[in-house]
């Protein structure tokens, strides 16, 4: 087993690395860099935060720097609406965004500071990356663990009740019922509950927006509490609301699958009760799989999928972050974040792996053929 995990381990490099060249080289021959960005706002043709900057013509590195060879003279025409302005200007607002310098030497250069951790500050913002970060986190950290830990407390007893009632009017109907969440979009049951539940054409329920109330600071530790929790009910739902149906139902398939196998027929016929056969032989072997994946499932709902959920309820998450920054072309936002929750996602797949053999002591990955 350790042999295995240094091999995941030392692999995590060149996987890193790989997902950082490739992100790297497309974000950066993107039309509507950061200089571009500037330049909009320079002459007033930035419409808001999150407009777009389309048709920008680029030279053969893109918006990101000066061709070999330009000259004082045409810099100005490798950025759209740049012309008429000053090229030294230009030329200042390059070397501060790091352009003034050949797209692999910048590629080496940001790496080299990644590895150290040290992710810059934003383009825009006057932050740290890690700042910025840090400032949102709670968040999403409140999304991802709350949904992830009702998804597997809803699942688990659901998908085995309808493993041990599989083919009754119990399994027919919450199967309808599932596959019926699983068909809505997240973002539009949100709406949904917006409109029923807080303040819409029905019921005051609930907040409408934020983590927490604006006087939560002079609240009692139990009302802090409670605040927090009242404010994640909606969101928490509607993020929620397809994502136990894979689970539910990969629960049931994998107790079916293991109530069928030789063991169990043996355990009953030694004169077992059903309930000792279920919990006793069937649980440890069908949620092997269902348990070993809550970390990958935990970093799967807290950094993907939460966009619209934040900004429907008017959450300042990662998820915004994230899309603020890719539209304003912030790139120690953009390729910082990606190193980290790279990192992070290939960590914890190797923690699942782990998990495999805590649940599973026989499992020996050293043992498997290659």
């Amino acid at each position: 087993m350790f042999a295995y995990l240094i091999r995941r381990l030392l692999l995590i490099i060149p996987t890193l690395f790989g997902i950082m060249v490739i992100n790297f080289f497309i974000v950066q021959v993107a039309p509507g860099g950061p200089v571009e960005q500037v330049i909009a706002e320079l002459t007033g043709t930035a419409v808001d935060a999150t407009a777009r900057i389309s048709g920008s013509q680029v030279g053969e590195t893109g918006a990101i720097g000066q061709a070999p060879g330009a000259t004082q003279g045409d810099i100005t025409s490798k950025y759209r609406g740049a012309r008429g302005l000053d090229p030294q200007l230009i030329e200042e607002l390059e070397k501060q965004f790091g352009f003034d310098k050949p797209i692999g030497e910048r590629f080496l250069l940001m790496m080299g500071r990644y590895v150290q951790f040290d992710f810059g500050d934003s383009f825009f913002q006057d932050r740290s990356v890690i700042a910025l970060v840090m400032d949102k986190l709670p968040v999403s950290i409140s999304l991802g663990l709350w949904s992830t830990l009702l998804a597997y407390l809803i699942s688990i007893p659901l998908g085995i009740a309808k493993a041990v009632r599989d083919g009754s009017r119990f399994d027919v109907w919450t199967s309808g019922a599932i596959f019926v969440g699983y068909a809505i979009p997240s973002f539009l049951f949100a709406v949904l509950l917006v409109v029923l539940f807080s303040g819409g054409n029905y019921l005051s329920w609930f907040p409408l927006r934020g983590l927490v109330s604006n006087d939560w600071d002079t609240l009692s530790l139990g009302g802090k509490i409670v605040d927090y929790l009242w404010h994640l009910v909606l969101p928490i739902v509607a993020l929620m609301i397809g994502g136990f149906a894979t689970l539910t139902m990969l629960t049931k398939n994998s107790f079916l699958e293991e109530i069928n196998k030789q063991y169990v027929v043996t355990a009953r016929a030694k004169g077992l009760n059903e309930r000792r056969v279920l919990y006793g032989h069937v649980f440890r072997n069908a949620m092997l799989i269902v348990v070993a994946g809550f970390p990958a499932a935990f970093i799967g709902i807290l950094f993907t999928g939460a966009l619209l959920i934040e900004i429907i309820f008017s959450l300042d998450g990662l998820g915004l972050l994230g899309f603020e920054a890719l539209i304003k072309r912030d790139y120690p936002i953009i390729f910082g974040t990606l190193f980290v929750f790279t990192l992070l996602g290939l960590v914890v797949n190797l923690i699942g792996d782990m998990m495999y053999v805590v649940i599973d002591p026989r499992i020996d990955f050293e043992r498997r053929e290659v």
